[in-house]
């Protein structure tokens, strides 16, 4: 990990730190097209999903159908699983940034991630509000799912 005077990826994983230093390498103007790249590396959904929205749960923040489901495994890592639309790629290229900076982390570790996560991508400029309101409300549905996960 390189020098981060500004503290952006403190207290994030190091895959996620990871990410975070590469959208904040680029030019402004070219973040967005890294988060499309994202988007298009989000994986599908696996098959004791697909077609099951309804064991999913829907970000009602985002504007575009999105669906989260979280599992945490013996080993008390946590998987995300997303479903956005292909016609959403900036929804689903911020899901992608999640699936590849949290997947496979310790349950305890994504609940310590901090609510800003969202905006340390520096995207405030290429993206709504609208959409940063939906990128922070899937953060939120993860954690949540992983303290439900946890207190069962």
């Amino acid at each position: 990990m390189s020098e981060d005077p500004f503290g952006l990826t403190a207290g994030l994983p190091p895959a996620l730190a990871d990410i975070v230093e590469d959208f904040q390498a680029l030019p402004e103007r070219e973040r967005l097209q890294l988060l499309l790249e994202f988007s298009q590396g989000l994986p599908e959904l696996p098959a004791h999903l697909q077609g099951h929205p309804e064991l999913m749960e829907r970000v009602d923040e985002c504007q575009s159908p999105v669906f989260i489901s979280v599992e945490v495994d013996r080993e008390g890592r946590a998987h995300l699983h997303v479903s956005a639309p292909p016609e959403a790629p900036t929804t689903r290229g911020f899901a992608g940034v999640l699936r590849e900076g949290l997947e496979g982390l310790p349950a305890a570790e994504v609940l310590e991630l901090p609510a800003d996560v969202c905006s340390r991508l520096g995207l405030e400029r290429a993206v709504s509000p609208l959409r940063m309101r939906g990128m922070t409300g899937m953060l939120a549905r993860v954690k949540r799912q992983v303290r439900v996960a946890l207190a069962a």
